[in-house]
């Protein structure tokens, strides 16, 4: 087996040539329990990127990433914040789906940071290949994949960070966490979502600099 996914990246990195190579990539043993890598998809030269943690068990059967019910809480967020998807790029910062059995169910499990590092040349040549003005990461793992693993979301939510590329990076939660989390917790984490979503659609119109990448947390406002 390779030692990560950089073994698999083709040369003249396209993203039709990047979706083809990701197919068969062996690059940590995810593979031999996913159903199929799941990449990214969405519009060419995106302003805004979206990178959750990994596939889940929808998004491993159909393919296509955020498309189970964490991809219709974010589709549903999107839109409250004025943001059309079809416009941003949405992948994950591991390709495969990780689980453990649970009688019929296929239940999540977190990917491991060598599991994490293993996959990052596919996160790493899809933010070339696009060249958004904003990377957002949805929940902790997508945000320690690009800012280093002590950062902490609820921490630094919703605020604009350069990521060790110069890129500019904004991190809010995860839709899944909304769906896990308590229930009388889980509107006010939407509207958090909602506002950080919001302050990353206003930073990426300006170009990701100005007053908009300034202001900092975007705040519980919804």
């Amino acid at each position: 087996m390779a030692e990560s996914a950089a073994d698999f990246i083709p040369e003249n990195p396209t993203m039709p040539r990047l979706r083809k190579a990701a197919a068969g990539c062996r690059g940590c043993d995810l593979y031999e329990r996913g159903t199929q890598t799941v990449f990214g998809e969405g519009a060419d030269g995106a302003l805004l990127m979206l990178v959750g943690e990994q596939p889940g068990d929808q998004e491993d059967l159909q393919g296509r990433p955020f498309v189970g019910p964490a991809g219709k809480l974010l589709d549903r967020a999107l839109a409250d914040a004025g943001i059309d998807r079809s416009g941003t790029y949405v992948t994950n910062a591991v390709k495969h789906f990780k689980w453990v059995p649970r009688g019929k169910r296929r239940i999540h499990s977190k990917p491991s940071s060598y599991e994490i590092r293993a996959c990052a040349p596919w996160l790493g040549a899809e933010i070339a290949a696009v060249s958004p003005t904003l990377v957002v990461c949805l929940g902790a793992t997508a945000a320690q994949a690009l800012l280093g693993t002590g950062f902490r979301v609820t921490k630094s939510r919703g605020q604009v960070l350069k990521a060790e590329g110069g890129y500019p990076v904004l991190a809010t939660l995860h839709p899944s966490a909304i769906l896990r989390g308590p229930s009388d917790a889980r509107e006010r984490a939407y509207r958090d979502l909602v506002a950080d979503l919001r302050h990353a659609r206003e930073t990426a119109e300006a170009g990701g600099v100005g007053e908009a990448a300034r202001r900092g947390p975007a705040g519980g406002a919804g």
